[in-house]
């Protein structure tokens, strides 16, 4: 007996493009909010060190919660919604975003900074022209963590009735066919591997001044 039906792939053509690209849309947004929180904590903890520490273990402990725990705890607030969904992925993110933001600032060498002011650079113009691309490859090691990360665990949000492909999980669960769940895994491990392969080939298009070094 076949495991898989390709039949019903051909049927479930539109379903799988649509819970693919909502699972790119749920992965996106988590990311984007993540950088849009982790970004100017990282800049905090750089500019004032002792933030770090509890900065890093209140990220660290949001973390640790199991994913599914942290849903049922936000349920009651924001029911079985795209914001729950989208409130417990963005958390995930922090840590690995945070912890590699302020790891690539504070890797940029003392005398390229001392270097910027001497040339008359406002702070702001310091960071974003002279510090930020120096710790871009840490800085995309994290988001690139990140990003499989995720994911991964918005298959975990197909429990509250959101998910993309992690809705395949649920349908094959159900209905106890394997088609669905074989589909639904390789779809997702192929995601993360492309969104892997684009985030490389960003940092590689972003940074030539590495190319020949590498």
């Amino acid at each position: 007996m076949n495991a898989i039906r390709w039949s019903w792939i051909g049927d479930n053509t539109d379903l799988l493009l649509e819970k693919t690209l909502e699972h790119v849309h749920l992965a996106g947004l988590a990311m984007l909010f993540g950088l849009l929180i982790a970004f100017p904590l990282a800049l905090a903890a750089v500019h004032w060190p002792r933030m770090y520490g509890p900065s890093l273990a209140a990220t660290g402990v949001a973390f640790t919660i199991p994913s599914l725990a942290l849903f049922i705890l936000l349920i009651p607030f924001t029911g079985l919604s795209v914001t729950t969904s989208l409130i417990g992925l963005t958390i995930y993110t922090l840590l690995i975003l945070f912890r590699n933001i302020v790891a690539g600032l504070n890797g940029v060498p003392r005398d390229v900074s001392e270097a910027a002011r001497a040339m008359g650079y406002t702070r702001l113009r310091q960071l974003f022209t002279v510090e930020l691309p120096v710790a871009l490859p840490v800085i995309m090691a994290g988001v690139r963590i990140a990003a499989v990360t995720t994911i991964g665990l918005v298959t975990v949000t197909a429990l509250i009735g959101q998910g993309g492909l992690g809705q395949l999980f649920i349908t094959g669960f159900t209905l106890h066919r394997t088609t669905p769940l074989i589909v639904g895994f390789v779809l997702s491990v192929a995601l993360a591997v492309v969104i892997d392969l684009v985030l490389v080939a960003l940092l590689w298009l972003i940074t030539p001044w590495r190319r020949g070094r590498e």
